[in-house]
């Protein structure tokens, strides 16, 4: 058994997938904004993930613009069957590298088609509606009209499962009045525990959630609790956040980006350490 899946698997759409994948965000340059440094770099992190037993991606094609998907398809095309590829939708980029919501029923069409055409694949697994009221938290507003859409997408063949992005509890709960909802991706990690409470909720629904930033995002997690635990289990306070998310509920599924291979397999690293009683009673007390 590879220790990757010592994470255990969960159920994402009509696919089983391990619990600690990979997100692909960093595989685009600086700010999420054209090429990465180092392209073959970028193929090289994608190909090790694989063959670390990763079968979950995340990414979009608003990252870049359209450059991770075309390193992905570069790098893993033709896909592995057990690959399951999530992309999300709502945005795009100004030249200034800025984030624009991107909603409109036109847009949103061919953001799925350029997903697509990127991606090299003839329907997309997950689409992500993200919300975009406002851009950095989630934030009240209607989603029915964007989702609409891509459920009529969805009834076309080009989708075949939809889930949320950067969302309120009222917001999914108008979205699954809509259409199925298999996952929930929002920010969430130790210190941000905003969505504690809607993590038990859609456990008990089946329903997959996904927490972005698991290790804080372009700042990383730091505790002074977090440094000490970490530093008496011999290994780094990310894997420690990785692994106290894994043991946090049985419906969330990581992914961790980096643009290292060095730090992939210390992200993957998690899936073999077990925290305590004690150890989790320590981090819990940990606060943003």
């Amino acid at each position: 058994m590879s220790s990757i899946e010592l994470s255990g698997t969960f159920k994402l759409g009509n696919r089983i997938v391990k619990r600690l994948g990979y997100g692909a965000m960093q595989l685009a340059g600086r700010g999420v904004f054209g090429p990465p440094r180092d392209h073959g770099a970028a193929l090289a992190v994608l190909r090790e993930a694989i063959a670390s037993g990763v079968n979950h991606i995340d990414t979009a094609d608003f990252y870049g613009p359209h450059v991770t998907n075309r390193i992905i398809r570069e790098a893993l095309h033709p896909y592995p069957e057990d690959l399951v590829l999530v992309t999300k939708v709502s945005a795009r980029r100004g030249e200034d590298g800025s984030w624009i919501p991107a909603l409109s029923r036109d847009e949103l069409t061919s953001a799925v088609h350029d997903n697509l055409r990127n991606l090299g694949v003839d329907v997309l697994e997950v689409v992500n509606l993200r919300s975009m009221f406002d851009v950095h938290q989630p934030a009240e507003g209607s989603i029915e009209e964007p989702l609409t859409v891509l459920a009529e997408l969805q009834q076309k063949g080009l989708i075949r499962h939809l889930g949320l992005s950067n969302v309120t509890p009222a917001q999914i709960e108008e979205g699954r009045r809509i259409c199925e909802i298999v996952c929930v991706q929002n920010h969430y990690n130790l210190a941000h525990r905003d969505d504690d409470a809607l993590v038990d909720t859609l456990a008990k629904d089946g329903i997959a959630y996904v927490p972005y930033f698991p290790i804080g995002g372009f700042s990383p997690l730091q505790s002074n609790v977090l440094s000490a635990v970490a530093a008496r289990l011999e290994t780094t306070p990310m894997v420690v956040a990785l692994t106290w998310l894994l043991q946090r509920a049985p419906n969330i599924l990581l992914i961790p980006g980096t643009s290292s291979i060095a730090h992939l397999r210390e992200n993957l690293s998690a899936a073999a350490l077990t925290l305590s009683e004690k150890e989790l009673r320590e981090l819990d007390g940990i606060t943003a």
